[in-house]
């Protein structure tokens, strides 16, 4: 039991004087430098990548960077607290060369900036040397422009019974960019469109261009700038299809289209256009047609409404008709007058006594014979609005609103009923005297 306790204490010290060591080693690290300041050390870096800056300026004043003669990587030797140089990662550093004081050809001598992705680095770790020297190293050349054409290779097939039309290409011819001896051998540029087997709507894509030499042989991009990386290129896949043609009915009550006998004439069209435009297509609306239009009873004659056939956008008549008829009647509306006796008055004056005159109203109502044939006169009422008329007394002409009670009829016409308005207002009636004698 005595030789645990002697080993537990025995590691416990030691846990201790690596523990002081260090805390002195790190004092020592940090304040061994001038005037009690961190200690600073180095720390080489290889192969940054040089980053040229302001290319567009550059290619505005026709100019170009040329790879060759170019400093493209540079070594570094960074000073800096060991802590923070053992915590820089060579991802974070840019070494950068601005192009934007560049005006003429040549070889030429550019400073250069270092900076930091990691903001904690700036102002603690400096430049001590570069393999490049106090400057870096471009060569700049004229840059040669050449417009090349745009071909285009369509892989793939369509479905039955699609067709498809000419390929459209957002550019048939491009400019590059570069070096004279790397844009003359372009014979011209070409992108492929793989449309896929059995392909039944429009197909659009982004390809990337390929440039070819005058024997068709694929080029190497390098040092081929064009002004786009790609091309868009869209193949129209179009179809022949029936539509059929309809008309929107508006009802009223009274006035159903379950009531009507009707065609439209043509019933259908041909037509082509876009696959995707007719894809989930089958029908094409004519316009609107209100019922309340045919009037308030049966007709053996049709009525007959003309409307244009507009087709969706792109698409094409094949059946070359431009207009389609709608012919329309009334097979089953009867008609009938209903004497109303419910007749409301709304806002009655205060002040004054408001005597209805019109004491029933005929009313008439169209619908089915069925229809009009269930309705009471207790389902029909009427309304008259007294508001304007409380001013001064006399008999007034009061338009009312009259409503049924039942979704399947109308209304035909409009109603009117006569109001007196006075000042008196009668007295309640008194008991009539008992002719009983007393007891």
């Amino acid at each position: 039991m005595e030789s645990v306790k002697n080993s537990r204490r025995k590691a416990f010290y030691l846990l201790m004087s690596v523990l002081v060591a260090l805390a002195i080693w790190l004092y020592a690290d940090l304040t061994s430098g001038p005037n009690g300041t961190a200690r600073l050390c180095f720390r080489e870096i290889t192969d940054i990548p040089v980053e040229y800056t302001d290319v567009a300026t550059l290619t505005d004043r026709g100019l170009m960077l040329v790879d060759e003669g170019s400093d493209l990587t540079v070594n570094l030797k960074l000073r800096g607290t060991r802590w923070m140089v053992s915590a820089l990662d060579k991802s974070e550093i840019r070494f950068v060369v601005s192009l934007v004081d560049v005006t003429t050809p040549g070889v030429q001598n550019i400073n250069y900036r270092m900076t930091f992705t990691d903001k904690r680095f700036n102002g603690e770790i400096s430049l001590y040397e570069a393999s490049i020297g106090n400057n870096a190293t471009v060569n700049i050349s004229e840059l040669y422009r050449r417009n090349i054409d745009v071909k285009c290779d369509l892989v793939g097939s369509v479905a039955e019974p699609y067709s498809a039309g000419q390929v459209q290409l957002s550019h048939t011819e491009i400019e590059v960019r570069g070096l004279q001896g790397d844009i003359d051998p372009i014979s011209y540029a070409k992108v492929t469109l793989d449309i896929g087997e059995g392909a039944e709507e429009t197909v659009t894509k982004d390809l990337e261009i390929q440039f070819y030499d005058q024997d068709g042989e694929l080029m190497e991009k390098d040092g081929i700038h064009p002004i786009t990386d790609t091309i868009q290129a869209t193949l129209p896949v179009s179809v022949s299809k029936k539509l059929n043609l309809e008309v929107s009915f508006e009802e009223m009550p009274g006035a159903k289209i379950g009531s009507t006998e009707y065609v439209i004439e043509p019933s259908v069209i041909w037509v082509s256009g876009d696959a995707s435009t007719l894809k989930n297509v089958d029908t094409l609306n004519l316009g609107e047609f209100k019922l309340q239009n045919l009037g308030t009873t049966a007709s053996a004659n049709y009525t007959t409404t003309y409307y244009p056939i507009i087709l969706p956008e792109g698409c094409q008549n094949l059946s070359g008709v431009t207009q389609a008829a709608l012919r329309i009647r009334f097979k089953d509306m009867e008609t009938a007058t209903i004497p109303v006796s419910d007749i409301v008055l709304d806002n009655k004056p205060s002040d004054k006594y408001a005597e209805l005159l019109t004491l029933e109203l005929p009313v008439q109502i169209y619908g089915t014979a069925a229809d009009v044939a269930s309705v009471t006169s207790a389902q029909i009422s009427a309304r008259a609005d007294l508001s304007d008329y409380a001013s001064a007394s006399g008999t007034y002409t009061v338009p009312v609103e009259v409503s049924v009670r039942s979704k399947d009829v109308g209304i035909i016409g409009t109603y009117e009923i006569q109001v007196n308005i006075r000042e008196d207002v009668p007295e309640e009636p008194s008991e009539e005297p008992s002719d009983t004698p007393e007891e």
